[in-house]
């Protein structure tokens, strides 16, 4: 964070305006109890987000974001090979010892704090780059195309 230190210390704000408004929709989203608790799980999910995803679609995605949002998710390396959308849940509740199911909430909350920044054009775009099982994530029907 760029401090101004003209602000005394205790009036500073730790998050930027439109970083705390994004845990503020996750918070009332995810039904979390404090905005650090949004903050954990926005930083878990983003952070894991950023391995999966490549090419113009992270660039505009991090462009959308607040700037503490995009700097956890363009600071990740993407993996070689993305994980479908289950197997993402399961990488992330693996990393915190968090259950499947408290992990998919906190995926679910965040991905659909971040669709309402990107807009559904950007979301589809990134849904067409990764593998199945993340439409549900972003809130959105997971459909199949026919053989």
């Amino acid at each position: 964070m760029i401090s101004d230190a003209r602000v005394p210390l205790e009036h500073q704000q730790p998050y930027g305006t439109a970083y705390e408004q994004m845990l503020e929709k996750v918070r009332y989203e995810g039904a979390y109890p404090t905005l650090e608790r949004a903050d954990e799980a926005v930083r878990l999910v983003l952070a894991g987000l950023g391995r999966q995803l490549t090419g113009d679609e992270r660039v505009d995605l991090a462009a959308c974001l607040p700037l503490e949002a995009a700097r956890v998710l363009t600071a990740q390396i993407p993996a070689p090979q993305p994980l479908t959308g289950w197997a993402f849940v399961k990488d992330l509740a693996s990393r915190t010892g968090a259950s499947l199911a408290t992990t998919r909430w906190d995926t679910g909350s965040v991905l659909s704090a971040v669709a309402a920044h990107a807009g559904p054009d950007l979301v589809t775009r990134v849904l067409h780059q990764l593998p199945a099982g993340y439409a549900l994530l972003f809130g959105r029907a997971e459909l199949t195309r026919a053989a």
